[in-house]
């Protein structure tokens, strides 16, 4: 795809504005006294302080009007420290919080968090979904009207469909996809009708001999499966910033989407930009401006 109409696509993707929700954004401070767990050290690229400003300047102007924002730090007080940070910028929508199922603080832990309308809900990665006693533990969430973000590889799929299978109610939503193996016609029927299950379309752009490949058509074979399984209502808009930009731009990603959903209906475009992000996590806050696209 050449730069022209590259910028083209960007410029399709502003034009939403300023409905789109990221609903996959980190935020920490490795200036802090304790440091943060993550990144590392020695990641040059993302061991920095990285606040809201920075994303906002970044991403406004392409039609970002609100954010979801994920904890990378298992440290449980980093939750305390998000919530801070977005009671006071409400363009920080909602917080998505890490805790460990396993311990026996879970239970008080998640009863205090919630207690905060922000927090709506956690991420769990696959070692988690091996601890004992899981499945009460989710009900939990369940019963406080949260959400469960999962982190993983295709691998982590069996394991989403199981849960979901045994916790009908808890709203579930499998990160970074699409993954780079295609999925088996049997793991898409299974996932197909699991209507409190969603994927989160937040692993794009990829690169291709050293530089970022741009032209959307190149992604509809990875996100044609995603759409036939998933169905327009349960696919959600992520960025991952600032991970993307081990990638490419902040607005790489968006220029490939946003041409991509506008071939769809246009009420797909809207769900899968803002609507279905609402629906999921069920923020106590909406995004600046206009509540849905126009078109």
């Amino acid at each position: 795809m050449d730069r022209r109409s590259f910028l083209a696509s960007v410029a399709a993707a502003a034009a939403l504005r300023p409905a789109i929700i990221d609903s996959h954004v980190h935020f920490y401070d490795p200036s802090r006294p304790q440091g943060v767990p993550w990144p590392p050290k020695d990641d040059r690229l993302l061991y920095r302080t990285v606040l809201p400003d920075e994303y906002k300047r970044l991403a406004q102007p392409h039609g970002v009007a609100g954010v979801i924002v994920i904890e990378a730090s298992p440290w449980t007080e980093d939750n305390q420290w998000l919530l801070d940070l977005a009671r006071r910028d409400p363009f920080l929508l909602a917080v998505v919080g890490r805790l460990d199922p396993a311990s026996p603080e879970f239970p008080r832990l998640l009863r205090r968090f919630a207690a905060n309308p922000l927090f709506r809900g956690i991420r769990l990665g696959e070692k988690d979904l091996a601890a004992p006693g899981l499945i009460g533990a989710l009900r939990r969430l369940d019963s406080l009207g949260l959400s469960l973000d999962l982190l993983g590889g295709p691998g982590i799929l069996p394991q989403a469909v199981r849960l979901a299978e045994a916790l009908p109610g808890l709203r579930i939503i499998v990160d970074h996809m699409p993954f780079d193996e295609p999925l088996p016609a049997e793991l898409g029927n299974a996932l197909r009708p699991l209507a409190n299950l969603y994927c989160k379309i937040s692993h794009l752009p990829r690169r291709r001999g050293g530089a970022p490949v741009l032209d959307p058509a190149w992604y509809a074979p990875l996100l044609d499966p995603l759409l036939d399984i998933f169905g327009e209502y349960r696919v959600v808009y992520g960025s991952n910033w600032p991970v993307s930009d081990r990638v490419a731009p902040f607005p790489a990603a968006l220029g490939i989407l946003a041409p991509y959903f506008q071939q769809k209906r246009p009420a797909a475009l809207s769900r899968f930009f803002q609507e279905n992000a609402m629906h999921f996590y069920r923020p106590p806050r909406a995004p600046a401006g206009p509540a849905a696209f126009n078109g």
